[in-house]
């Protein structure tokens, strides 16, 4: 039986939807092994969703609500791990980048969705061509979900690196690009955080190609997500990530220091 781990239900949506059926089965007095018996799956598998191993299913969050005598609340903590709100082809991406330990992120044009602050980021979905003010504000809510894994206790350790052209080019108003600014300068203070720009004086380099963010584990890449129009995709192909890799090294040779980058962030 896999070991008991405590779980920080904060951390992510898949973290509450553990920490809730553990809560939901302690308070009905069960077992995992009589839940699992009444759910009709194995106890190991409800350990294993309990402690992070396995992902629930919408099969087993429906049986959770059902063996439960819950009206659907697992099934909607289940939903929230699946981040529906979010563009179908970029929810691949955000369930690997919430099991990361370590990220590097490379954005030549904008600043990178994990620091862009609501005004900042409902002025570029509002200028999609196509997208209604609801699908707007459905984006902008999984824009702001996904950034709750810079507040967790144990947040990963995240290196952006960002064109100089990020920093200049104005989205929304004076105003809105100000306060995004100056969040950039309040995230670079936490100590697992680096922000580096790369500086117009680098001239041609092999980032102005497109952005990506490398998602690392024990050490190791294991998965990365590529811009691309309309839409990025999700990267699981070792020799691919071997390659953006060492683009994103070749970038980083190009940028300024951390605090020289930071004083060129005050002064913009």
């Amino acid at each position: 039986m896999p070991r008991r781990r405590d779980i920080d239900p904060s951390e992510s949506p898949r973290a509450l939807f553990a920490s809730e059926l553990r809560r939901y089965r302690q308070a009905a007095r069960l077992s995992q092994r009589a839940l699992a018996s009444r759910m009709g799956f194995s106890d190991s598998l409800v350990a294993m969703v309990e402690i992070l191993k396995r992902a629930p299913s919408d099969d087993f969050a429906k049986a959770c609500d059902k063996a439960l005598g819950l009206d659907g609340t697992m099934f909607g903590l289940y939903i929230a791990t699946t981040w529906d709100r979010a563009p179908e082809h970029l929810r691949p991406w955000l369930e690997e980048e919430e099991e990361a330990e370590a990220l590097r992120s490379w954005e030549p044009n904008l600043i990178p969705g994990l620091l862009q602050t609501e005004a900042y980021a409902r002025a570029m979905f509002t200028a999609a061509p196509g997208l209604s003010p609801a699908e707007v504000e459905e984006r902008l809510a999984s824009r702001m979900r996904r950034q709750a894994i810079l507040q967790r206790d144990t947040p990963p350790t995240i290196t952006f690196l960002m064109d100089e052209a990020v920093i200049r080019r104005r989205i929304g108003s004076a105003d809105v690009m100000r306060e995004q600014l100056k969040l950039l300068l309040e995230v670079a203070r936490h100590s697992n955080v680096t922000i580096q720009i790369v500086p117009f004086d680098a001239e041609e380099h092999c980032g102005l190609a497109g952005g990506f963010i490398i998602a690392e584990r024990n050490g190791s890449a294991y998965a990365a997500y590529s811009d691309a129009q309309p839409s990025g995709r999700t990267i699981d192909d070792r020799q691919v990530i071997a390659q953006l890799a060492a683009r994103y090294d070749a970038i980083r040779a190009e940028a300024l220091p951390f605090k020289q980058s930071l004083r060129l962030i005050q002064e913009v």
